[in-house]
């Protein structure tokens, strides 16, 4: 993945330290932050965010974007960004792990159910784009007590609109998930892994996974889907 150098910043990395940032180290260590994107960078970005095929997460791939979303994920992956979510998390030099990127631009009923992520995670971060939401409740992202009620919160649950932020440590207990939602969610997601391995090996998976729901999408186009 090669990453372009940025010019105009669309990140606002002092939104991540500012006073109206929700910070929790209990019952997991993670932030929570609003308008750390640049509004005037909004229809840009708009018109860059890649047009999947499927729904669910794909691995970031440069021809997918338009500019401006390969600038803003140059941005989401320099050091200087790490240092400070690993400090505001109690994560030690949280840049020396590799950084996984993946976007997302819309979700089915079967996204969302609560888990911890995998053990090879070390911190997930999520940058949402949505321009406007009707869904409700569905679909915001909730940080939770347990495993098993979606309705435990542990903080206020996060819309997925243009310029929210989260980002929370991988522990046994970073319950997190949302209410079933079907439509356009569009997030971009870093998530940095304890090796290169598991990087390789995602990036392997995802890119499995792509190909599967663009023929599964091929196969309805070309058939129609039966009942």
């Amino acid at each position: 993945m090669q990453l372009p150098t940025t010019s105009t910043p669309r990140f606002r990395i002092a939104a991540l330290t500012a006073a109206d940032t929700l910070v929790r180290r209990e019952p997991f260590p993670f932030l929570i932050a609003r308008q750390t994107l640049e509004e005037s960078a909004q229809a840009e970005l708009e018109r860059d965010f890649p047009r999947y095929a499927g729904a669910g997460f794909f691995p970031y791939a440069d021809v997918d974007c338009g500019p401006a979303v390969r600038e803003l994920v140059a941005e989401l992956c320099r050091p200087e960004v790490a240092t400070v979510l690993g400090q505001q998390l109690g994560i030690e030099r949280l840049g020396q792990y590799p950084a996984l990127v993946t976007l997302c631009r819309s979700l089915n009923s079967r996204h969302g159910n609560i888990h911890t992520d995998s053990l090879s995670k070390v911190a997930t971060a999520l940058v949402y784009l949505n321009p406007e939401w009707h869904g409700g409740s569905a679909g915001c992202l909730r940080f939770l007590a347990n495993a098993d009620d979606i309705e435990a919160q542990v903080a206020p649950e996060l819309a997925p609109l243009y310029g929210n932020f989260a980002i929370f440590r991988r522990t046994e207990c970073s319950f997190h998930g949302h209410l079933p939602f079907e439509g356009e969610r569009r997030v971009i997601q870093v998530a940095w892994l304890t090796s290169e391995d598991e990087k390789r090996r995602k990036t392997r998976r995802g890119r499995f996974s792509r190909v599967v729901k663009w023929l599964a999408g091929a196969l309805d186009r070309r058939f129609g889907r039966r009942e």
